[in-house]
């Protein structure tokens, strides 16, 4: 099928590009220029590589839910993708796809697909973070200067009402955050970039201290297709314990809708 896309030339787009080898066959070249505290590619990044070729293996347009389960770090290079259709409904359609990079598994997904532009009841019992307009917002100087090692935050930026705490080493905060996040090279986020953009946030728990963390299992709803223009985004942990805790995401678009959650158990460094 054909995936409605933005136009060519984006890095997001060119980064998770997969070409077709065989019918449900694909491979992809993960990039270094996606990499988090840890050095490896961003998992939401990879996640969205290994939906690419999901999404052109199914019929349904949008992708509803999505759950990845991580079983090694991803590495730049050459990745290999099998996709298999589970069932094709009439509203929906399921399949899964495993991403291999030197003969050994790194993901595995499964995911199922429907149409987005459905009308039908709207119940919202909380909105969006009450957040300055990104204009208004800090930029920690440590994001704008390109920090060596952490590639991704070359290509995302954010905007936060307010200094975070672990960038001066406090470790005592909340772990929440409210802020603005959009592609840095002016892509809009859409339903394919969604799934990825749930992982772009620096983790929570860096405001009790915790340097970093490696996901284990993240699954994403893909609630509505964003507006153009920055995302409100909410991230926060409740729970830590046996080194392991859970991080929630929503991603609001720039009309005040709910585009995205997403809900990962992570493990600590």
């Amino acid at each position: 099928m054909s995936l409605d896309h933005p136009a060519e030339g984006y890095e997001f787009d060119q980064d998770t590009r997969v070409e077709k080898r065989a019918d449900g066959e694909f491979t992809a070249t993960l990039t270094d220029g996606w990499t988090t505290f840890t050095s490896h590619p961003n998992g939401g990044y990879v996640l969205g590589a290994a939906l690419n070729a999901l999404g052109q293996t199914l019929t349904q347009p949008d992708p509803l839910v999505v759950s990845a389960f991580y079983l090694r770090p991803a590495a730049p290079g050459q990745a290999l993708l099998r996709t298999e259709t589970i069932r094709e409904g009439r509203r929906t359609a399921t399949g899964a796809v495993v991403m291999e990079q030197g003969g050994k598994e790194i993901v595995r997904a499964t995911a199922t697909y429907g149409d987005l532009t459905t009308e039908g009841r709207e119940l919202h019992l909380e909105g969006p973070p009450e957040l300055p307009a990104p204009e208004d917002c800090h930029v920690p100087p440590e994001f704008a200067g390109r920090p060596e090692g952490v590639t991704i935050a070359h290509r995302i930026e954010y905007r936060y009402p307010q200094r975070p705490g672990w960038l001066d080493g406090h470790k005592d905060g909340r772990p929440q955050t409210d802020f603005w996040m959009r592609f840095a090279d002016g892509r809009d986020a859409d339903v394919h970039s969604l799934p990825a953009m749930v992982d772009f946030a620096v983790p929570a728990v860096l405001e009790i201290g915790e340097f970093s963390t490696i996901t284990v299992e993240l699954t994403t709803h893909v609630r509505a297709r964003p507006a153009p223009g920055w995302l409100a985004c909410r991230v926060f942990t409740k729970h830590v314990s046996n080194s392991l805790h859970e991080e929630d995401m929503e991603i609001w678009d720039s009309q005040g809708t709910l585009v995205a959650q997403a809900r990962q158990l992570a493990m600590l460094l």
